[in-house]
């Protein structure tokens, strides 16, 4: 049972390094998305989505007894999400980019919280897998969305393109 709790821990601190790289990623991208109001509206909500969930899971860290999460892997996230976001910046399709790039991590943090269900679980971490069950449907909820919306979204920064509209974000 001891290394199931280790594992559970170790992958519990690795969620909470995650959502802080989340927050860092989607406030930088919401900061720059001006032309596609249904895309920035929903990445704002799920900016509030990701701040609860990066609480609810320091409060869960905070009753284990290995403590906190992992302050190199928390700044070495935000590092990761700021140069991300930078690198957007520079390319003519950030918005085609940034969406991509959002389904991804979305569906990585899927697989994160499947597995940290799991642990919880088999380790009878009632309120932890509660928890981890309700960020999966905001994280499942939030793909869904960009998988509906990236054809959309992809559209209408060719469209604004082909115009010479400001296209890229």
């Amino acid at each position: 049972m001891a290394h199931m709790q280790d594992h559970y821990a170790h992958w519990l601190r690795d969620a909470h390094a995650m959502e802080e790289q989340a927050i860092s990623m989607l406030s930088a991208q919401a900061k720059r998305i001006e032309n596609y109001p249904l895309l920035e509206a929903r990445i704002e909500q799920h900016l509030t989505e990701t701040r609860g969930q990066e609480q609810a899971l320091r409060t869960l860290l905070d009753k284990l007894p290995s403590g906190r999460s992992s302050a190199l892997k928390d700044a070495t996230g935000r590092l990761a999400a700021m140069l991300q976001g930078m690198t957007g910046a520079l390319t003519q399709d950030e918005v085609v980019k940034g969406a991509m790039t959002s389904y991804a991590f979305e569906h990585f943090e899927i697989a994160t919280y499947r597995v940290l269900i799991a642990a919880a679980d088999e380790l009878a971490e009632t309120e932890a897998k509660a928890v981890f069950e309700q960020i999966l449907q905001e994280e499942t909820a939030m793909a869904a969305w960009l998988q509906d919306n990236l054809d959309d979204t992809t559209r209408l920064f060719l469209m604004r393109d082909e115009r010479d509209l400001q296209a890229k974000r």
